[in-house]
């Protein structure tokens, strides 16, 4: 297999004296969907900001197209082409939908903001409605769809998603959802952390389970999926 495009390698990280993460292993190759599932605390949310350089990894290091990136500052980490949309979405509430797309264009100073405010519009028509709307006044579907397009402004290369149906109407996950194949298919490398999972694992080519801050499982999306222990532990009830 050729060299991942994102690794972690035996990565612990802390709150204060708490270890949160201990010792996890995992790859995301170019081209991939790689789903992170696990209960309310596991650490999945942790793993994406460890990422992200914010707690900084105190053991282990996470390699980016074969580069160390365990000691850079988060701003340099995001000029790698390596882009996230948080947990709980994490807009500019007293920004329009507009600006807010501008804060994530802001890499490479809007050299592009025109022709990706208009990949944006076409993506999430709802947005193109609500340019000048500011964003906190957006129901919680479109202040996701305005967290993902952020995401997307700055080009990334990767894009990590923070448990992005969480608190979302069906019908919005089901669109959340397609939006993530879509974005898939034309190229962009996707990290998935999400309770929705049956959803998440339908979706991944390869899926991880993490419990406690320790992954305990891996595998394709459709074997996790097919595991009576995944299914009693993530799936009872949860098909949506």
């Amino acid at each position: 297999m050729t060299e991942p495009l994102l690794a972690v390698r035996g990565v612990k990280s802390f709150y204060g004296p708490v270890m949160a993460l201990k010792g996890v292993d995992l790859e995301v190759h170019e081209g991939e969907i790689v789903t992170l599932i696990g209960a309310n605390g596991a650490g999945k949310s942790t793993l994406m900001m460890t990422i992200f350089g914010d707690p900084r990894a105190r053991e282990g290091c996470i390699e980016y197209r074969g580069r160390d990136i365990t000691r850079l500052p988060t701003h340099e980490i995001a000029r790698q082409r390596i882009a996230q949309a948080p947990e709980g979405r994490r807009i500019f509430p007293r920004m329009t939908v507009r600006e807010n797309l501008l804060m994530g264009a802001g890499i490479d100073g809007g050299m592009h903001f025109e022709e990706d405010l208009a990949r944006i519009c076409v993506l999430f028509p709802m947005l193109a409605k609500r340019l000048d709307q500011r964003g906190g006044t957006l129901s919680g579907g479109e202040q996701q769809m305005l967290s993902i397009g952020r995401a997307l402004m700055s080009r990334p290369r990767l894009l990590l998603l923070d448990e992005p149906s969480l608190g979302l109407a069906p019908m919005i996950v089901k669109q959340i959802f397609a939006v993530i194949r879509e974005l898939n298919r034309a190229g962009v490398t996707i990290f998935l952390v999400e309770q929705n999972a049956f959803h998440a694992l339908k979706l991944a080519n390869r899926a991880y389970v993490m419990v406690s801050g320790s992954i305990t499982m891996t595998g394709t999306g459709q074997e996790l999926l097919a595991k009576p222990e995944v299914r009693a532990a993530y799936l009872e009830g949860g098909r949506h």
